[in-house]
């Protein structure tokens, strides 16, 4: 089993199945009696929406565990329903971490697991996992270089011969372009929005960079006025929201160009020719390849299905023999 445990969507990969779920890491719970109410896309039609008993919150913040006990609860909630609710011989779990973790953090997800009831946890870098999933040739002795952007993290890596030569990991991912958009909100508009509005908004006409249809478009948006404290209606441009997106962005594009500084120059010949690839839900913002191909002066791709990456990539680790040199191991096998 592959999982790719992400800071928004959590999604399983199934050897032989291929991917079975794909669902936001979203737990609701009753506080009162401590139990778990809905899971994945339930749970996230309640963000912002319960009673005060109930609370709807993600358990993973910047790509690693923040609550632990929900997380546990989460998965186990996963593997269950992955399972058609049969009870399962403990399954064996490849998943993907971000390159950045500390060893503390890395030690949490791996005890989530084992507690959820895996046999054998193993890890992947998302930057490998992301490669193998967008189809790069990493068992080659040539250079490729992925971003993947996903919720809390964003994951930069220049890969060679099923290895990493040079990876940095910033916490600047979606979840950042979301907040500065309800930031903007209630600066420009004092408009409070929740975070599915602002997301909304994000897909609906956010962009990374100028296009010819900017002006065009628009968005009516709705939210909780702060002067009179009534619900208000504003009506919002593209370029405003590209332009409160600035920040973060930057952050993302300097991480680009930081690690290409520090490509040995073979390598870098191979991704001027290649060109770089992009991978994870931040992917799928408008115009973000146009941004960081004019910022690099390297032709950049978008994979064929952004959001599926990683966890492809940890099937193909678990169904291909030869690759799972790129896997390291539970810290319990060690």
């Amino acid at each position: 089993m592959g999982i790719d445990l992400g800071t928004a969507n959590t999604l399983v990969y199934v050897s032989g199945k291929g991917i079975v779920l794909q669902e936001p890491s979203v737990v609701a719970i009753d506080q009162n009696k401590k139990v778990a109410l809905a899971v994945g896309e339930e749970a996230k039609k309640m963000l912002g929406r319960t009673p005060e008993n109930v609370i709807a919150l993600r358990p993973l913040r910047d790509g690693v565990i923040a609550d632990f006990d929900t997380a546990e609860l989460m998965l186990k909630h996963f593997i269950h329903r992955v399972n058609d609710g049969k009870s399962l011989i403990s399954p064996r779990i490849v998943i993907g971490i971000p390159s950045g973790v500390t060893g503390v953090e890395r030690r949490a997800v791996e005890d989530a697991a084992y507690q959820a009831g895996a046999r054998d946890v193993r890890f992947i870098d998302e930057p490998i996992a992301a490669a193998i999933g967008a189809g790069l040739p990493v068992s080659e002795a040539t250079g490729n270089m992925i971003i993947d952007i996903g919720g809390g993290t964003t994951e930069v890596a220049v890969l060679s011969f099923e290895g990493t030569v040079i990876s940095e990991s910033v916490r600047i991912a979606g979840d950042e372009l979301t907040e500065s958009i309800i930031v903007y909100l209630k600066k420009v508009h004092n408009l409070v929005i929740g975070e599915r509005t602002a997301e909304d908004i994000k897909i609906g006409i956010g962009s990374a960079y100028p296009t010819n249809d900017d002006n065009d478009a628009i968005m009516e948006v709705r939210g909780l006025h702060l002067l009179s404290g009534l619900p208000r209606t504003v009506t919002l441009k593209a370029p405003e929201i590209r332009e409160c997106m600035l920040e973060p962005l930057s952050v993302i594009v300097e991480a680009v160009k930081r690690t290409l500084e520090r490509t040995p120059p073979e390598l870098a010949s191979d991704i001027i020719d290649r060109g770089i690839m992009l991978a994870g839900g931040g992917a799928l913002l408008k115009g973000i390849d146009t941004l960081i191909s004019h910022e690099t002066g390297i032709v950049t791709h978008i994979a064929a299905d952004p959001l599926c990456c990683v966890v492809l990539g940890t099937g193909r680790v678990l169904e291909n023999k030869q690759l799972e040199r790129v896997l390291s191991g539970s810290s319990r096998n060690m």
